[in-house]
């Protein structure tokens, strides 16, 4: 399949405006010409699809009780299964999950919230979000093939250091 916009060079007819070659796409109006294409971008209306965030969220404040911190942590593996594993110790705590979002920015915007957005109802401590990874998942599969990826998750769920 061709790829790319009408104009010199294209199978479209110059004397012909609304009729197109079989392989030949329709100017975006949103894209400018010299502008390169979104990766991820749908070939019908060039807009990014979602892709797939992995996301690691680090928060840390108060020495606060081990069977609270974990007690926050379940609820919210509960009311979002999304979560694929958490980390905890008495003064600080690791989140990761996968997010679908349109872009990087998407999936940031929606891990810098999860903490303080979820904090009285699954019973977090008041801790404050002190780090952040945002990684798309080919960078996330590549890191593990070259054996630096993340520190080994331990098995779906809530554990301690």
């Amino acid at each position: 399949m061709r790829r790319g916009r009408p104009g010199p060079g294209s199978r479209a007819s110059s004397t012909s405006p609304t009729r197109r070659g079989a392989g030949d796409q329709r100017a975006l109006s949103s894209v400018r010409p010299g502008d390169r294409a979104v990766p991820g971008a749908d070939e019908r209306d060039g807009r990014p699809r979602p892709r797939l965030w992995h996301v690691t969220l680090s928060a840390a404040g108060e020495t606060t009780p081990l069977a609270e911190v974990r007690a926050g942590l379940e609820q919210l593996a509960h009311d979002h299964p999304f979560l694929l594993t958490s980390r905890y110790a008495e003064d600080h705590a690791e989140i990761r999950y996968w997010e679908e979002a349109r872009d990087l920015h998407d999936a940031a915007a929606v891990a810098l919230r999860l903490w303080g957005e979820h904090r009285q109802t699954a019973g977090l401590p008041p801790w404050e979000i002190v780090g952040l990874e945002v990684i798309d998942r080919e960078t996330y599969h590549q890191r593990i093939a070259e054996g630096y990826g993340p520190p080994p998750a331990r098995p779906i769920g809530v554990h301690p250091y």
